[in-house]
């Protein structure tokens, strides 16, 4: 019997990997999940969930069949996640945070220790290119062949809450649920390689021997130009991305930081080592996130993907992190920086010497390096 075990059930979850394991062909999947009204609305329909994906043209539902939902925080809850991650083969993570590693790694590890021998490929999904190393030191003790694997996932996905659900034509995960789950039809998720990974079930799964470089061009080049796009939205009032289609000239300065200021410092940074970093490569994949972003199918709206702008300009981080990764590559960040002033000036005011004294709070150093970004940034308040 093929045992799926997954631990959250967020739209990663449901829209990638118990999506995939579906077509995977599990007899088994089984969630951990500490929402118990969320957990009575699938195990009372039968184990039956529903998901909506945002196609160019249309919403589409998909079904997945077979699922368990478990609370981990009652013992008969753990009881079964205990047995099922024993008996599982493969295993995702798609929390909000490494943090909550503390919380699921005890129970993981109890079943692993029923079967220490199988072998098992855990999928970690916490937008942090050290998950799955967070997630070996919360286990605390190894296996020999279970592997904690790092992906990239550039799928864009949301929660649409009950209330929303019938304007905006989608179905809720269950007749009792209180949510929808709404993804984009992409479907092509990197992780990263580990022994006997060419024998995994669950589908849409792409192997990486090296993910750094997918991750940068996530972070440098998909969520940063998601970010660029949204703070330039709100300089023309846009409330949805898909409001962006009227501004064609905010998508073509963001077309121009993707492709040559973010993509042009990545392809000299890791060229030769894919496709994806050629000139033709990285446009093509440009071109492409420019296209889906504004799916008005997805509704995302330019609040949400603006939100928590100390932690977006913060030093590593998708706004001045990418100004970085430019300069490093001696290119010019000059879009980014128009970007990086907007999001300051949201968070700091108008004053220069306000903002320069909040983003040395956030970057917690003034060196040669800070002071050829802030000098970018200075230009442009």
């Amino acid at each position: 019997m093929k045992v799926f075990v997954g631990v959250g059930l967020g739209p990663i979850q449901t829209g990638i990997f118990m999506s995939g394991a579906c077509r995977g062909g599990f007899d088994r999947i089984v969630i951990a999940e500490v929402d118990d009204k969320l957990r009575n609305a699938i195990n009372d329909n039968g184990g039956v969930v529903t998901i909506n994906t945002a196609y160019a043209d249309s919403i589409k539902v998909e079904v997945i069949k077979n699922v368990e939902v478990y609370n981990p925080n009652t013992p008969e809850g753990r009881a079964k996640l205990v047995d099922a991650a024993a008996d599982a083969c493969e295993l995702a993570t798609a929390l909000p945070s490494v943090k909550f590693f503390a919380y699921c790694a005890p129970w993981m590890v109890e079943g692993f220790r029923k079967q220490p021998d199988r072998v098992r490929f855990i999928y970690t999904a916490e937008n942090n290119n050290r998950a799955a190393e967070e997630l070996e030191e919360a286990l605390g003790e190894k296996f020999p062949n279970t592997y904690c694997l790092n992906t990239v996932v550039g799928k864009m996905s949301g929660v649409v809450p009950e209330a929303d659900c019938a304007a905006r034509g989608v179905e809720k995960l269950a007749p009792a649920a209180d949510r929808a789950h709404l993804v984009e039809a992409f479907n092509k998720i990197y992780i990263s390689s580990c022994p006997d990974i060419e024998n995994r079930c669950v589908e849409n799964l792409y192997v990486k021997n090296d993910l750094l470089p997918f991750e940068e061009a996530k972070l440098y080049g998909h969520n940063a130009i998601h970010f660029l796009l949204g703070t330039l939205g709100k300089t023309a009032d846009c409330e949805y991305m898909s409001d962006l289609t009227k501004h064609p000239e905010l998508i073509a300065l963001a077309r121009e930081a993707f492709i040559n200021e973010s993509g042009a410092a990545l392809c000299k940074k890791y060229a030769g080592f894919d496709e994806l970093f050629t000139a033709e490569g990285f446009k093509a994949y440009a071109e492409d996130l420019l296209e889906r972003m504004p799916n008005p199918f997805l509704q995302d709206a330019i609040a949400r993907i603006t939100r928590d702008l100390p932690r977006k300009l913060s030093w590593e981080d998708r706004v001045v992190g990418t100004m970085r990764l430019v300069l490093s590559q001696n290119e010019t960040p000059r879009v980014f920086a128009k970007g990086a002033a907007l999001a300051a000036k949201e968070e700091f005011g108008s004053d220069p010497a306000a903002v320069k004294a909040g983003l040395q709070e956030l970057w917690g150093k003034w060196d040669d390096e800070a002071q050829k970004v802030w000098a970018l940034i200075e230009k442009n308040l």
